[in-house]
């Protein structure tokens, strides 16, 4: 957090008048989002399994000059989500969609036509679309906030268009709650981690 402000109070302290570069550029890319997940799941024991998903995702920045920026990150995935190991099996926890609006503070590397990148920051999760799958009656997710770090790479085509290769670690957890009266007789409290690593390659413009 620390690292984040100091990137944001660092890019407001440079020179306005300085408009030789694109203030705002786009990128859309492909991304893997590859969960990195464990849980700890009372009662029955056991670990949570998320699946992979594949996805768009849309980026916005915003340059305060040439090298420092900060980047609001768009995208939005679906995973399989299974109890695994427990004392009553391996469980079905059916399907849930992620929202994890992501802020980033980015320093670029500039001079020349390969342009990397470092960057943090926050991200705010939202769970929706809950599919319980068959063993529960009902599967409740709690929004989470956490830390984002990231990496990538540009390479300019021309003064406007680049390719991209990025990638994240979003540190997110959320309190989950998995109501199996009807299978287990029980109601099930876990508390998950799911640390996603998200990889992307895509396009960009600078305007």
């Amino acid at each position: 957090m620390v690292v984040f402000f100091g990137i944001i109070h660092s890019a407001l302290a440079q020179d306005p008048s300085d408009d030789t570069f694109g203030k705002w550029q786009f990128r859309l890319r492909g991304i893997v989002v590859a969960p990195d997940e464990s849980a700890d799941i009372e009662t029955i024991g056991g670990d949570a399994s998320i699946a992979t998903a594949v996805v768009p995702e849309l980026d916005i920045s915003y340059f305060f000059d040439e090298n420092w920026s900060l980047e609001l990150i768009l995208a939005t995935a679906r995973h399989d989500v299974e109890a695994v190991g427990t004392t009553a099996g391996d469980l079905d926890l059916g399907r849930v969609w992620l929202l994890p609006p992501t802020l980033t503070g980015q320093y670029h590397f500039t001079g020349g036509n390969f342009v990397p990148y470092v960057g943090a920051g926050v991200n705010l999760t939202f769970f929706y679309g809950v599919d319980e799958g068959p063993v529960a009656d009902d599967v409740q997710y709690d929004t989470s906030l956490g830390f984002a770090l990231q990496g990538g790479l540009d390479y300019m085509l021309n003064d406007k268009w680049f390719l991209n290769i990025d990638i994240k670690r979003l540190f997110l957890s959320t309190d989950v709650t998995v109501d199996a009266t009807s299978a287990l007789n029980a109601t099930v409290d876990a508390d998950v981690d799911i640390n996603p690593w998200i990889i992307g390659f895509g396009v960009g413009i600078k305007l």
